[in-house]
Parts: C-alpha cells; sequence; structure tokens
C-alpha cells in the first residue's frame, strides 16, 4: 500500500489498521518514498540508537558544577556598564 505524507497526518488509524492485518505501507512524500510502516514483531531485535538514550545524556557527568546552578546563573539579570 501506499500513502502520503498527507494521508500518514490525517488517516494515521486507518494506516495502522493496514498494518495490524500485515500490509507494508509506504509513505511518499512529493511523490518520492521516504519511509516504510511495518507490522512491528515483539521480538525483533531493536537498534542500540533507537532504544531511547539521548546522545546527550550524561553530557555534565564530569563538570564541577551542578545543571542546576549553572542554569540558574544563566537566567541572572545582566549588568552593562
Amino acid at each position: 500500500m501506499e500513502a502520503t505524507a498527507k494521508d500518514l497526518r490525517l488517516h494515521t488509524r486507518e494506516l495502522l489498521a493496514a498494518t495490524d492485518r500485515g500490509e507494508e505501507v509506504v509513505i511518499t512524500w512529493r511523490g518520492r518514498k521516504r519511509a516504510r510502516l511495518v507490522p512491528f514483531e515483539p521480538g525483533e531485535a531493536v537498534d542500540k540508537a533507537a532504544q531511547g538514550r539521548n546522545p546527550a545524556f550524561g553530557l555534565w557527568r564530569d563538570r564541577e558544577i551542578e545543571v542546576e546552578d549553572w542554569v540558574r546563573s544563566a537566567r541572572e539579570g545582566r549588568t552593562f556598564e
């Protein structure tokens, strides 16, 4: 099955129902194929990057200053002389 990006936005429920029936939906944008909507299999291997781990997680781990303190100081009013 093929659907446009607008169809995906307006008819999401119907497209998900098609995947429940085992169909593969190809999403197009401006006439070009951009994505595939396929049924999810519970036993499928999931890519580590797609497991929800944000690459910025732990960015402040090695810093001396606490994040909350830094944000408060960045939001303080500034005086110019």
